[in-house]
């Protein structure tokens, strides 16, 4: 970790988040954040009404790039889901909608 001194004192920063950037490929992103959307039974339901996926097609579809950017489409249009998300896969808000959009292409 290097620390950095800003206006307010020091900060310390550590993984992908200091480094501006995530190697992760936009599909690992994507998997992981579909684990970290299921672990809440309510963001679970709302990402299955809101993009149109089923259990079935989540089950049989996590190599399909669709699904993949559908879940990561989800979280970039729910600002506060998105920033914890980020958060908890220690990366930025950023990042995950540029591999959605990676996806998408």
């Amino acid at each position: 970790m290097t620390p950095y001194r800003d206006a307010e004192g020091l900060t310390i920063t550590s993984g992908y988040k200091s480094a501006g950037r995530d190697d992760r490929a936009p599909e690992v992103l994507a998997l992981e954040a579909l684990g970290w959307a299921l672990t809440d039974e309510k963001r679970a339901e709302r990402l299955l009404s809101l993009t149109g996926l089923t259990p079935e097609r989540l089950r049989h579809g996590l190599e399909d790039r669709s699904v993949q950017a559908a879940v990561l489409e989800f979280l970039a249009n729910h600002e506060p889901d998105l920033i914890l998300a980020a958060d908890a896969l220690n990366t930025t808000p950023e990042t995950l909608v540029a591999a959605a959009r990676e996806l998408n292409t």
